[in-house]
């Protein structure tokens, strides 16, 4: 929470043009995200449209960056390994060795994602994710299991300009009911 206070006090310290680029600042950061920056910005004083937009905008440029990093990283992987896989095919006379594809590594929060990626698709994760997980953990493990970038961004926009209007709705309805 310390790092909360820390953006709020933050906020209330630099001049108004500045306060919205703390705020997507600090939904770029996983486990505040667009609904923590949102919050962070409303009660910091601005207003809540402009938070919401803000935080919106913050998360969603840290996820789009992740996707397309991502991405990147498993594409060279896989060619990687189609490669090498072709390489031992030529030196074994035809039959290629087997190459492990992945080996089990992650633990509970794979087991968890996997099971939720299989039962409701990319929508569903992408939508119900944010209370699991945040949304950069979300969007990099749906790029990492092959997913098309743009098919996770819709998707991941989607989830963040539906969870950040929610969040902003219910902060800005209490603080201004408060003043």
């Amino acid at each position: 929470m310390n790092l909360i206070e820390t953006f709020q006090g933050f906020v209330a310290q630099v001049p108004e043009l500045v306060q919205p680029l703390i705020v997507a600042l600090a939904g770029a950061i996983p486990f505040i995200e667009g609904e923590g920056a949102v919050s962070i910005g409303i009660i910091g004083g601005i207003h809540p449209v402009v938070a919401a937009i803000a935080a919106m905008v913050g998360n969603f440029l840290c996820v789009a960056v992740l996707v397309i990093a991502s991405s990147g990283a498993r594409t060279a992987i896989v060619n990687r390994n189609r490669s090498r896989e072709a390489v031992l095919a030529g030196t074994t006379g035809g039959a290629a060795e087997a190459i492990p594809a992945d080996s089990e590594r992650g633990g509970a929060r794979k087991e968890k994602f996997q099971r939720a990626f299989e039962r409701y698709g990319v929508p569903g994760v992408s939508l119900l994710g944010p209370l699991l997980l945040p949304t950069q953990f979300t969007a990099t493990m749906l790029a990492a299991a092959g997913v098309g970038k743009v098919r996770i961004l819709i998707w991941q926009a989607v989830a963040i300009i539906g969870w950040t209007t929610i969040v902003a709705v219910i902060v800005g309805s209490a603080v201004y009911a408060i003043r």
